[in-house]
């Protein structure tokens, strides 16, 4: 099991989460995933990472799978310009990989934004850690879990 891996299932553990983490067989879309665990699109929580401009940091957009960041909200809500954040800053600041970034477990406290619409759904699936990995949560737990705020950054 990975180190990555390992640290999604202790964060869960932490938060009194049951450990449901289930392989995908290698979905690179949140589509894709979707169909592995027989959900709607919008039931995956996407995790997409900017580097603010500024500050130089990671920050963290977690929004539905059908949904699209929208860079000019984005930057607005963040107050500050947002670029792109390449593999080394995710690495260093998630301790994920692109493609298997986890709303918890980082490495490193991050500022995190949630996309409202996840917060239609009672259960909604994300990445734990690797690229071929999901967990369920309760849509309404993530705030609290990650420090994520609701905000309006999607297209």
């Amino acid at each position: 099991m990975s180190k990555s891996l390992k640290r999604v299932r202790a964060a869960l553990e932490r938060a009194g989460l049951a450990d449901d983490i289930r392989e995908t067989g290698g979905a690179r879309t949140a589509q894709m995933a979707a169909d592995a665990v027989g959900c709607q699109l919008d039931q995956i929580a996407k995790s997409i990472i900017f580097r603010g401009e500024t500050s130089g940091a990671a920050i963290l957009f977690l929004t539905a799978g059908g949904n699209q960041v929208e860079e000019t909200k984005a930057s607005a809500v963040a107050g500050e310009p947002l670029g792109k954040a390449d593999a080394a800053l995710v690495r260093a600041q998630t301790g994920f990989a692109i493609g298997g970034v986890s709303p918890v477990g980082h490495l490193s406290p991050i500022r995190a934004f949630i996309d409202a619409r996840l917060l239609e759904f009672d259960r909604i699936w994300a990445a734990a850690g690797t690229p071929n990995h999901v967990f369920p949560i309760d849509a309404h737990l993530l705030p609290d879990l990650t420090g994520a705020m609701v905000a309006d950054f999607v297209a």
